[in-house]
Formats: structure tokens, C-alpha cells, sequence
């Protein structure tokens, strides 16, 4: 059996007096590739922020390769390393070309040197199909290229996991494909994903789990073809009643 990457168990979150996550249980094995839907405001980014501690559960177990996220700095810090993130936006520092945007981490974090940085670097913005971009800065890209750029910055720290929070969501939709093309070809490459995403193209081509979220709860899960043509709740209908009329 592969081995649990993440394990959530019993995850429950409030912001004030609003319940936004209840019992989330959620396993994730090496190399699955979880998609996470639902309407707006049904919890699904504060799992994946919940993930590498950019935001603090309450109650509940949440491991990431075998580690316990707790208020232990030192764990954080060694998940954190271990886990890519890509956002909505696509936080890059603009002051910086992009080739030192992504060899900043690597210098630091793992201790490589400004050569063998760079060589990863380039590594990876081949992988993003952008390798020519990488003296400039990141106002000159366009939206989509930003987010490639991303991502590659993600992949120089070689992740065990990547989570995408809605990384298409600011972008034009002429760009939307590049973007999901890249992501597309991490998942055939194995990459362990969790993805929160309104795709549900790519959805269908990359998940080999769907997860229907509202009103902060798992309302249901499973394998693609089943969750897109017969899915059991009518919650859950709806929402993809709705969401493929666009």
C-alpha cells in the first residue's frame, strides 16, 4: 500500500463563532491526485491552508508524511518545505527576475549554491515550457505565464506534495489552459496534488478523487466518473448542474 502523505482525522475549524470546517476527514496517498469542489465559502481553501499550517485547526489530527502539525515551530517549518503551495495570486517578488524568484528558496532551504540553484531553476522553467522568461521581471509576463512561474518556484523546492488553491481563478480565460496543461503533466509524472478548483475538465482528465465540499463539510467523495455522472446528493447535483452550464 502506498503511504498516506496527508492525513486529516476529525478536522474541525472555527473563524469567531463560524464553524468553517467539521470533522474533515480526508486520507491522501502517495501520488493521488485529490480534487477538492464546491461553492464558495464551503471551506475548501482553509483545508489546503489548514494543510501546511497557513491557517490553525482547532481540534482534530492533521499529518503530512507521518509528521503532526502542531504549534511546533520546528515541524511547521519542516512541512512546509516539504509541501508546495500555489495561491490565486501568484505572490512573486517584483523586485526580482524570475530566475532569482525561484532560487531564492532552495539557497535558503536547502542549502544549494547559486549554481546549482540556477541549474534547478532552469530545470524547471523547462518543465513550465517558459525557460526564456527567466531574466525578466514578473510585470512583464502575462497572467498565466505569472502562474507558471508559480509553480516552478514550487517545484524547485521538489515537494513531496502540491497543493493548488484556485490558481486559475485570476487568470483570463485564454490563459487558463496553459496553466492547467502544466498541471495536467505533474499529475502523469505522479506529483502528489490537491487541487480547489471550479476545472472540472481537468478535473475529469486528472482526479482519481473528487471531493464535494458545503457548508464546511465533506458532503461527498470518490472516484471521477461516478461523482460527474451519478452523484448521490443533491447538493452536489446542483452544484455541478450549475457549474457545467458554464
Amino acid at each position: 500500500m502506498a503511504e498516506n502523505k496527508i492525513e486529516m482525522i476529525g478536522v474541525n475549524k472555527w473563524f469567531g463563532d463560524f464553524h468553517v470546517l467539521k470533522d474533515i476527514n480526508l486520507t491522501v496517498k502517495s501520488g493521488d491526485r485529490v480534487v477538492i469542489c464546491g461553492p464558495s465559502g464551503s471551506g475548501k481553501s482553509t483545508v489546503v491552508r489548514c494543510i501546511n499550517r497557513l491557517e490553525e485547526h482547532q481540534s482534530g489530527v492533521i499529518r503530512v508524511d507521518g509528521v503532526e502539525l502542531t504549534n511546533d515551530k520546528a515541524a511547521i517549518a519542516t512541512i512546509r518545505s516539504e509541501v508546495g503551495m500555489v495561491f490565486q495570486q501568484f505572490n512573486l517578488f517584483p523586485h526580482l527576475s524570475v530566475l532569482d524568484n525561484l532560487i531564492l528558496g532552495p539557497m535558503k532551504a536547502r542549502g544549494l549554491s547559486r549554481a546549482q540553484a540556477t541549474d534547478r531553476a532552469m530545470h524547471y522553467l523547462e518543465r513550465v515550457r517558459i525557460p526564456e522568461q527567466a531574466d525578466k521581471r514578473p510585470a512583464q509576463l502575462s497572467g498565466g505565464q505569472q502562474q507558471r512561474v508559480a509553480i516552478a518556484r514550487s517545484l524547485t523546492m521538489e515537494p513531496k506534495v502540491m497543493l493548488f488553491d484556485e490558481p486559475t481563478s485570476a487568470l483570463d480565460p485564454e490563459m487558463i489552459s496553459e496553466v492547467l496543461d502544466v498541471m495536467v503533466s505533474l499529475a502523469q509524472d505522479g506529483m502528489t496534488m490537491i487541487v480547489v478548483t471550479h476545472e472540472m475538465g481537468f478535473a475529469r482528465k486528472v482526479a482519481d478523487q473528487m471531493i464535494f465540499m458545503d457548508g464546511g463539510e465533506i458532503v461527498e467523495s470518490g472516484p471521477p466518473e461516478p461523482f460527474f455522472t451519478a452523484p448521490k446528493s443533491g447538493r452536489c447535483q446542483k452544484f455541478l448542474s450549475q457549474i457545467l452550464q458554464h
